[in-house]
């Protein structure tokens, strides 16, 4: 079988573990409008959206149930999230497709897997009482929806998160941002922490990788505004969006919003089909974390390079300066916030701690 044959039939397979979805609106002529993503893609009967796993069949939206593409158990500090239940496990699971294409996706496996025939990541069944059993077992205090585009599955992270909440489970999306305020309304009463990987500050940037910029500052306002806990990355890659305006630009963005928003500024690496910039060096991310401190962000790390970067994989508290968490890559060494307040001088320091 050839690959573009593996890839039809995978597209078979997953069309078989869908239900109709709750996130869009019937047109005329048996199309409809879907609102899970940012794209709005208005879809004719018969066909897909720019996602490739939501589907318009005689005028009814299919969205994908009742399965995962990846799934594994993490530190919280992976996703990441330092202000989230620090040293806790996540149990994280992801399905496949995406609204974006970026060429450096480190999940391409999954995120692709209905455009790249060489991406072809099987769907394993599983229910969502499985899933949170699952998760008890494993001790993970946090579920988290990652690995591909989460927006673009919603339906199926709520149905998960639901069944979650009934044991005290935290929840999360880990995310490209690409909303709409229908979806952000849709998943308030299921998520509680949301990262957003801010890509760039240049719209022609977003455009090459399928996106708008707008789109996706609008979706970090708007998270803000509707409370849910919201940590934002920004992988910073050499020749791409590593100039000091840009990420000047950046932080004054997050720090507009609030200084208390959690900015990490993590390595790239060579992956997929990006292959020619540089790895970012280490001094390219010092230079990033005094830019968003220059701005007035309390919390500025530092990711990808454990031991590296001096300290800023650590937290300190914004008023005294003092050691609250520190860590190492994903490990957390010492914890000393207590009751979500400094030790030293009782600042509170914003965050889910319990």
């Amino acid at each position: 079988m050839s690959k573009v044959q593996e890839t039809n039939s995978l597209r078979g397979v997953l069309s078989e573990r869908t239900a109709e979805g709750e996130l869009y609106e019937k047109l005329h002529d048996n199309r409809l409008r879907c609102l899970a993503c940012g794209h709005r893609c208005v879809i004719l009967d018969g066909l897909p959206g720019i996602c490739k796993v939501r589907f318009n069949q005689s005028g009814t939206l299919y969205v994908p149930r009742g399965y995962v593409g990846a799934l594994q158990c993490d530190p919280v500090e992976k996703k990441p999230f330092f202000h989230a239940l620090p040293g806790s496990l996540a149990m994280s699971f992801g399905m496949l497709g995406c609204d974006f294409h970026c060429a450096y996706c480190q999940n391409w496996f999954t995120s692709q897997s209905l455009r790249d025939p060489n991406s072809t990541a099987p769907p394993r069944d599983l229910s969502a009482a499985d899933l949170v059993q699952l998760t008890r077992v494993q001790q993970a205090r946090i579920l988290a929806s990652t690995y591909n585009e989460p927006l673009i599955t919603s339906e199926w992270a709520v149905e998960i998160f639901r069944e979650a909440k009934q044991y005290g489970l935290r929840t999360a999306y880990i995310s490209n941002g690409n909303g709409t305020p229908e979806v952000i309304d849709y998943l308030r009463p299921w998520v509680d922490l949301y990262k957003v990987d801010l890509k760039s500050f240049r719209d022609r940037n977003y455009r090459k990788l399928g996106g708008r910029l707008d789109g996706v500052l609008e979706t970090i306002q708007l998270l803000c505004q509707r409370g849910f806990w919201v940590e934002v990355v920004t992988l910073v890659i050499p020749g791409f969006n590593d100039s000091s305006e840009e990420l000047t630009d950046i932080a004054r963005f997050l720090a507009d919003i609030a200084p208390s928003i959690p900015w990490h500024v993590t390595a790239f690496h060579k992956d997929y089909k990006m292959t020619d910039p540089d790895n970012t060096p280490v001094k390219t991310l010092l230079r990033a974390c005094e830019i968003g401190k220059g701005a007035g962000l309390h919390y500025v790390y530092a990711g990808n390079l454990p031991g590296s970067v001096g300290g800023w994989e650590n937290t300190y508290c914004p008023a005294c300066n003092a050691l609250l968490i520190e860590r190492w890559g994903f490990r957390v060494l010492q914890n000393v916030i207590e009751q979500g307040a400094c030790a030293r001088c009782g600042n509170v320091i914003p965050g889910v701690w319990n």
